[in-house]
């Protein structure tokens, strides 16, 4: 009964709206026949925002003694109209003012345009005064008022806003106008970006563009997605990472270099992962997996203060403190403190650890070594337990064809990867410099490929006979940027940070 109730509002919400849509494109085509119906010779001067912040303490009377003349321009938010004199709120980049429109300023002509064509959602601009109304709002006296651009499709009603998450994705232009939640999230985002470069830039990196289109994919272990380049007759790569490439520079003599990237994966979507999204790697020669924890630890700060203006995180119900040292553990490490019903001896069976994990759905191939299976143990368990800062270090070699392996034990990589939130957000490595052991590891992901591992490595030759020209001691780190702005927004879902989320074809 209550589906059917459901169902039969929003059929006549749609009726409703088809209306409206009939009634504005009939004003409209009066419009077009008085002449330009989308005019383009107003000239914005003043941001809304700007004019609030330095006329908020001015009074009425210094208003009216000294009359500062505007010519501003926004989105109809609000219409109120009441006999000869009317009131409008008007939004912009920068936020909202008042409109004072009266039939004696602006002439009958245009007063009757506001009060019989121009509607809630279109785009004005107006010439005017500053002053204060009787119950003290800073608003626009208007002198001159234009219809700029005409809204077709009603905006969601203002007392219920827009709530339907999926048409908040889908429209995100319907959703910026309406929720300035959704305005900050991106705001915050916009400045993360800048912080980030910033940061790199004031300790000496340089920051590069390498190819989207790759002819081999690598950098990392993912499936990606193919084209075709006809003028080549060859199949392409939309890029994985850019690591590779970086590491080119780096044997080329740029020692410190960094890319703000756009990757793509060919996987899954879900509340951490969408086919493209927003990395930032960089690489610095004479530098090794300490150095990299220590600076990553100083980028997010940085950022973290320039965005939101601390250290200290609120997110999902979480607090999250970057101002302390971040925990480094290695994967078993990890799993012993924050599952106490396990024990040392439990992380170096291979037999329990196939059968729990087979137990907790995560079944392994057999030939897998230990420190993969503590791996596959510790993302089943503990990874989703890690709120605060942590290094998860030492990462098994058969797990990490692009890291250099320790000198003191030959099984492990000096590779770190970094969890709040009880996801990764970031990933970095001691650079595998030595050409023969990363052409024998290359050998071993194109062997588990031809196996059908669709996200093992492919063979990169170009990427050896570079090393064979002398990569000098290098740590790279890649951060997740959106991962990281979903922290700083409190967004609980990847598609919140994300100005278009890729979704399925509207049906």
């Amino acid at each position: 009964m209550q589906n059917q109730e459901n169902a039969k509002d929003q059929v006549e919400l749609k009726e409703q709206e088809n209306h409206i849509i009939e009634e504005r494109l009939a004003k409209l085509d009066k419009l077009r026949q008085a002449g330009p119906a989308y005019p383009n010779d107003f000239e914005k001067k003043e941001e809304l925002g700007d004019i609030r912040a330095k006329y908020e303490n001015t009074s009425a009377e210094e208003l009216e003694a000294n009359p500062v003349e505007v010519q501003v321009a926004g989105r109809i938010m609000l219409k109120r109209v009441m006999g000869k004199a009317s009131f409008a709120t008007v939004k912009d980049v920068s936020g909202t003012i008042q409109f004072f429109i009266t039939l004696a300023e602006v002439g009958p002509e245009t007063y009757e345009l506001f009060k019989k064509t121009i509607d809630i959602g279109d785009i004005v601009g107006a010439k005017g005064t500053l002053f204060r109304t009787q119950k003290g709002e800073l608003s626009v006296r208007v002198k001159v008022l234009r219809l700029l651009t005409k809204n077709i499709r009603p905006l969601p009603d203002k007392f219920h806003g827009l709530s339907d998450q999926e048409i908040r994705y889908r429209q995100r232009y319907v959703d910026l106008i309406m929720n300035e939640d959704t305005r900050k999230t991106f705001r915050i985002r916009s400045k993360a970006i800048a912080a980030t470069r910033q940061f790199m830039m004031e300790h000496r990196f340089m920051e590069v563009e390498t190819p989207m289109l790759h002819p081999i994919p690598g950098g990392a272990s993912a499936k990606p997605f193919i084209t075709h380049h006809n003028a080549l007759d060859m199949d392409m790569y939309l890029r994985i990472a850019p690591e590779l490439y970086l590491k080119r520079l780096v044997v080329g003599g740029f020692e410190r270099v960094f890319e703000l990237n756009r990757s793509f994966r060919n996987e899954g979507v879900d509340v951490r992962h969408n086919p493209e999204f927003t990395m930032m790697e960089f690489y610095a020669a004479y530098k090794e997996y300490h150095w990299l924890m220590d600076y990553t630890e100083k980028l997010l700060r940085f950022v973290a203060n320039q965005t939101i203006g601390t250290e200290i995180i609120q997110y999902q119900g979480h607090t999250i403190d970057l101002s302390k040292p971040f925990d480094r553990l290695t994967a078993k490490d990890a799993v012993l403190k924050y599952c106490p019903q396990y024990t040392a001896e439990n992380l170096e069976d291979a037999d329990f650890m196939h059968k729990e994990l087979e137990r907790l759905g995560e079944p392994q191939k057999k030939n897998i070594g230990i420190g993969a299976l503590q791996m596959a143990m510790f993302e089943a368990t503990t990874e989703a337990k890690l709120i605060q800062p942590t290094y998860i270090i030492d990462y098994p070699v058969e797990i990490s064809p692009l890291a250099r392996a320790s000198d003191k034990n030959r099984e492990i990589t000096e590779r770190f990867e970094l969890f709040m939130a009880g996801r990764e957000t970031a990933n970095g490595f001691s650079e595998l410099n030595d050409p023969q052991d990363q052409a024998a590891r290359f050998q071993a992901q194109a062997k588990l490929k031809a196996e059908g591992d669709d996200e093992a490595m492919y063979y990169d030759a170009d990427y050896v006979r570079a090393l064979e020209y002398g990569l000098p001691p290098t740590g790279g780190c890649g951060v997740g940027l959106d991962r990281f702005v979903m922290l700083l927004t409190d967004s609980a879902s990847i598609r919140d940070v994300l100005l278009f989320p890729h979704m399925r074809p509207e049906s």
